[in-house]
């Protein structure tokens, strides 16, 4: 009965997939079908409805919405110019100074907005044909820009790491946070070395004219949206703060930011930010809902524990099973969004980790970065082909571009999972 509980969730969750149904609602039916079976139909429908309101009756939640309105509110205050002056300052005259300008540009404006799309089309948008212009490819400028993209995934404050905190039982956000900004910081600096090496080999160089009085009105322009990050890493990880508190702080300055001191936002962009805000929320907490539903239905089939036994009984060997694990998740990345995967498959994995003597907060940095990772590979990944329509360039066109950037992606990817205390030693030292 288990085994064929199993069979069913995992069939018709694919079945329901292929013919085009929203993830929410395929995560739900699917649940909701394998629940059926082990229950009678009166039992199983209240149990889901309850697992799934139960599921949102969290405080820490509170942090989502708020974290997602403050990068809304970023993505449309005119906040990713000032960046992208600020990054120039640090490029200077490096061989491929423009691209190293979008990595950091990147970098930061996808950790005070948390996403890698807003990322990728904000400073791609600027940079792609500031790069074209100076003489760059534009298959290795849409390529710098779409490999980068995702480091604010991983550099707090991120959604990713409060939803794998959930999803976990309570792993610590601020050791989370404390890890994933080293990740995100290695993979941008593994971006950039690319950057230099092919930049300098095609003799890609742009001498930017920064004079001391620019230079002072650049850092001035930007220290403001700078300190945000600041603020919030600070204030989170030091203990200053909850990631609630943080959440809420980091909407009134970014309020604060856009609509008194810069004056981009005026009330009928607040109200379209607030409403976009909205949407987003509402698909995340849908999709937290029906995975807390789809986790009812495993724990019933015992899927888990069937899954941990087969991986488990290939090896006892950490290395192998990491290998493995790492290799699922690179290509669960590749077809599911980060959300529903972190919420689907940690319950499922977690436990295999921590059989083997994994850190919670060292499998949750290893799985967003494998998951981040998918965000920007075929066939699936929103990121690539987001950052190729950005470009103007097919994407087959930028697949052999991509091919460095990837390759040192996934080395940093093997570096931060089989030596922990690469991410884990800022955590440990400030006692997270």
């Amino acid at each position: 009965m288990m085994l064929n509980a199993g069979l069913v969730l995992i069939l018709s969750f694919l079945g329901f997939l292929i013919a085009g149904i929203p993830i929410g609602i395929c995560i739900a039916a699917s649940s909701a079908v394998t629940i059926l079976l082990a229950l009678p139909v009166d039992i199983a429908i209240f149990t889901t409805a309850q697992k799934m309101v139960s599921s949102l009756d969290s405080f820490t939640l509170l942090a989502v919405p708020f974290f997602i309105l403050s990068g809304v509110l970023m993505n449309n205050g005119g906040i990713a110019l000032r960046l992208v002056n600020f990054a120039k300052l640090f490029s200077g005259k490096i061989p491929g100074s423009l691209a190293h300008t979008n990595i950091v540009g990147n970098m930061m404006f996808g950790a005070i907005s948390g996403s890698a799309i807003a990322a990728s089309t904000s400073i791609g948008g600027v940079m792609v044909p500031m790069g074209v212009k100076e003489g760059y490819s534009r298959p290795f400028s849409a390529s710098a820009n779409i490999a980068s993209a995702p480091t604010g995934m991983l550099i707090p404050p991120t959604t990713a790491f409060i939803l794998y905190a959930l999803a976990s039982g309570g792993t610590s956000i601020s050791a989370l946070f404390a890890g994933g900004l080293i990740a995100g910081c290695l993979w941008g600096a593994g971006c950039m070395l690319v950057a230099y090496l092919v930049a300098k080999s095609r003799h890609y160089t742009t001498r930017l004219d920064l004079r001391d009085r620019s230079v002072r009105a650049i850092i001035v322009q930007a220290l403001p949206s700078l300190a945000l990050i600041a603020i919030i890493i600070g204030g989170i990880v030091f203990g200053i703060f909850t990631a609630v508190e943080a959440s809420a702080i980091s909407v009134l300055y970014t309020m604060f930011l856009t609509i008194l001191i810069y004056r981009t936002i005026d009330f009928k962009a607040f109200i379209g930010s607030l409403i976009k805000a909205i949407e987003t929320t509402g698909v995340i907490m849908l999709l937290l809902a029906a995975s807390s539903a789809m986790s009812f239905a495993m724990s019933i089939t015992g899927l888990p524990a069937t899954l941990s036994a087969m991986i488990l009984g290939v090896s006892n060997n950490p290395v192998i099973i990491l290998l493995i694990i790492t290799a699922m998740l690179l290509v669960i990345g590749c077809f599911m969004d980060i959300g529903p995967a972190i919420l689907i498959f940690t319950p499922i994995l977690l436990p295999i980790t921590s059989a083997i003597g994994v850190d919670p907060v060292h499998f949750g940095i290893i799985m967003v970065f494998n998951l981040c990772i998918g965000t920007i590979t075929p066939p699936v990944g929103t990121g690539l082909f987001i950052g190729a329509g950005i470009a103007k360039e097919k994407v087959e066109n930028l697949l052999l571009p991509l091919l460095p950037f990837y390759l040192v992606i996934l080395v940093t990817l093997l570096l931060i999972t089989y030596v922990p205390s690469i991410t884990m030693f800022l955590p440990r030292a400030m006692g997270l």
